[in-house]
């Protein structure tokens, strides 16, 4: 376990559903896939590291979750603005973090 998080620095986390509504994988990459990701009233776009398991066609018209307000990480020539958030228990297994029900993209995750 890591470290206590004082809930005041855990709400400088801006979580958000978006709508992934791109994916393609980044050529010269074997894992990479960059996300256009729709938050209702902006839009970023996302690099996961997810293509050894997941295929750009998964995530497209499919919302989940995301931290919204990262500084910007420039990645194979490539700009990640946000991060999608996934539960993982090793590099097998990782599984990207969706909605229970439907919900408008841009909802806060609190």
């Amino acid at each position: 376990m890591s470290s206590e998080l004082d809930i005041s620095e855990f709400r400088r986390a801006d979580i958000r559903v978006g709508m992934v509504i791109e994916a393609e994988r980044v050529q010269g990459t074997d894992r990479l896939i960059r996300l256009t990701v729709d938050f209702g009233t902006f839009r970023k776009q996302a690099l996961a590291g997810l293509g050894h398991l997941y295929g750009p066609e998964h995530f497209i018209n499919r919302k989940f979750v995301f931290v919204t307000n990262l500084r910007p990480k420039k990645v194979k020539g490539l700009v990640s603005e946000c991060m999608i958030l996934a539960a993982m228990t090793d590099e097998s297994n990782v599984v990207p973090i969706v909605p229970e029900r439907d919900i408008h993209q841009g909802a806060q995750v609190l």
